[in-house]
């Protein structure tokens, strides 16, 4: 009998629940994750027990979702969403059931989920209950629906671009029948929240096979909750720059960037604007010239139809802004760079160049690899030497100003940045002395 070490406050419900004559099992993504030998980030239990059973028993609940049968039983510092075993009624929106209907048999319960490796059980005197065929799929690596995929999809719309993510978090394929449920019911997306969509999406792009963006591609995912990234796919790039159409360009840098949430984005957006940009010259060439203006304002919309933060959307723009820098890498210009951009995105910037350049073409690979490498190592010296690169560390101040008897103002301001601007191109200009003379003297020529 295949085992799982149950945490003690999972185990402590389930013999408790049993000792009081019901049945309850560990169920769903933590069994899934435990029988991968992944550590599972959250543990559901599922029980014959009702929301007023739960309660008599346990000292300690909370009514998370009582009209559904879970109930959030405290142990410890822990904290279990507990529900009671469960028949789904109609659903009227792709997403919500109109009611649930309690059952005291747990294959009922099992049979409503989502897919075959999401509807196993498990507690430890009975093992693994497997209905639906979850360890096979497991083990051939396959994301298949329970039972009928269109009625899956038809109850819940979003499992459609779940597929796609969990096919992404676990490099698994996705069943025939599925993907032709997929094909069929995407349209059904456009009724859930660009938030729900928004989680999927990061999920799927910090996975380690963003790659499969492709398949949502495919599918007809994205065509619903991401056209752009359809017009991507379909644009070409003959230059001698590409290999790849700008679509795969795009998943060539995800797979060439750390997977954190700030750079998947930026390279999933950062050519976004591409194919409103092409122009085609009278060789045959394509030119994309100010991409990264239009990217960056394709990407913002795109942000805020997702619903994300504005740190988020802040930091992803900025670096679509300058993904495409390529000045001679002088100190002046890589000073320039880190007051445009900001010094805690230099690092994400290098990563950004970097990624771009992975899934370019080799014409005038090396050239541009040794302009990106002096480019960092120039930020090197001039992040050691401690270079004044904004107002924060310019050793000039608006008090400053002001004790020169230079009146309040927007004066002010215009001399700081004529200062910092100064200062930018001749680093050792920074100190107070000389910036204080600086001063009269903008002050003076403003006047004149």
């Amino acid at each position: 009998m295949i085992e799982i070490k149950l945490p003690e406050e999972v185990e402590y419900i389930i013999k408790t629940l049993e000792e009081n004559g019901f049945e309850a099992f560990a169920v769903g993504g933590c069994v899934r994750d435990s029988l991968l030998g992944k550590k599972p980030h959250d543990w559901d239990v599922t029980t014959s027990a009702k929301p007023e059973d739960m309660k008599k028993i346990f000292r300690r609940t909370v009514d998370t979702g009582i009209e559904h049968g879970t109930v959030t039983i405290l142990h410890g510092n822990a904290s279990i969403e507990t529900t009671t075993y469960r028949i789904d009624g109609i659903y009227e929106d792709n997403r919500h059931p109109r009611n649930v209907e309690f059952t005291s048999d747990l294959t009922e319960d099992l049979k409503r989920r989502d897919f075959t490796i999401n509807a196993m059980a498990y507690n430890p005197s009975t093992g693994i209950v497997d209905r639906f065929g979850g360890l096979g799929d497991l083990e051939t690596g396959i994301i298949r629906c329970v039972g009928d995929p269109f009625e899956r999809f038809n109850e819940d719309a979003l499992r459609i671009f779940r597929a796609i993510r969990f096919s992404a978090q676990l490099s698994f394929g996705i069943d025939e029948e599925t993907k032709k449920a997929i094909s069929f019911m995407a349209p059904n997306l456009a009724n859930i929240s660009a938030e729900r969509i928004c989680a999927e999406l990061l999920k799927t792009i910090t996975s380690d096979s963003p790659g499969k963006m492709r398949l949502a591609y495919e599918l007809g995912v994205t065509k619903i909750v991401l056209p752009e990234f359809d017009e991507m796919m379909q644009t070409e790039q003959n230059t001698k720059h590409h290999w790849y159409s700008v679509g795969e360009h795009t998943i060539k840098t995800m797979e060439n960037i750390p997977a954190d949430r700030i750079l998947r984005l930026t390279m999933l957006l950062h050519d976004i604007g591409k194919p409103q940009c092409k122009r085609t010259d009278e060789n045959g060439v394509d030119h994309f010239k100010t991409h990264a203006v239009s990217s960056e304002k394709i990407a913002v919309k795109i942000m805020r139809r997702l619903k994300l933060d504005n740190d988020t959307i802040k930091k992803v723009r900025m670096l679509i802004r300058f993904h495409d820098w390529h000045y001679i890498p002088d100190e002046t210009n890589v000073r320039r760079l880190v007051h445009d951009l900001g010094d805690d995105l230099m690092e994400d910037f290098f990563l950004v160049q970097k990624a771009d350049l992975a899934g370019q073409s080799d014409y005038m690979k090396a050239e541009k690899q040794e302009r990106l490498d002096n480019s960092e190592r120039i930020y090197g010296i001039i992040k050691e030497r401690g270079d004044c690169t904004s107002l924060k560390t310019l050793a000039l101040t608006g008090e400053d100003i002001l004790s020169l008897g230079i009146k309040r103002g927007p004066e002010v301001g215009r001399i700081l940045e004529a200062a910092l601007d100064d200062v930018i191109e001749n680093p050792d200009h920074n100190n107070k002395d000389y910036l204080k003379h600086f001063a009269i003297v903008q002050e003076s020529e403003g006047r004149s």
